[in-house]
């Protein structure tokens, strides 16, 4: 899947399958871009638990990050 990334403050990272990032929670505004890759399931890919990512992304819409750590739940709140 190609997911985008995205940079909000500090180090809080947004992942979406949106290219435009509009679903990335307000909470964590202003969202800058950063870059896309492609995520696969199972794979090894740094900087990111792919596997997360992607059951995020197909829960909730997006992925977000604080300084890798997980924090999706406690972003779309």
């Amino acid at each position: 899947m190609q997911v985008h990334i995205f940079r909000g403050p500090g180090r809080i990272f947004g992942f979406t399958a949106q290219p435009s990032g509009e679903n990335l929670p307000q909470k964590y505004a202003p969202w800058s871009e950063f870059k896309t890759i492609e995520l696969r399931k199972g794979e090894h890919t740094p900087g990111v638990d792919a596997d997360d990512c992607l059951s995020d992304i197909e829960t909730y819409g997006v992925h977000v990050t604080d300084a890798h750590p997980r924090i999706t739940e406690d972003a779309i709140r």
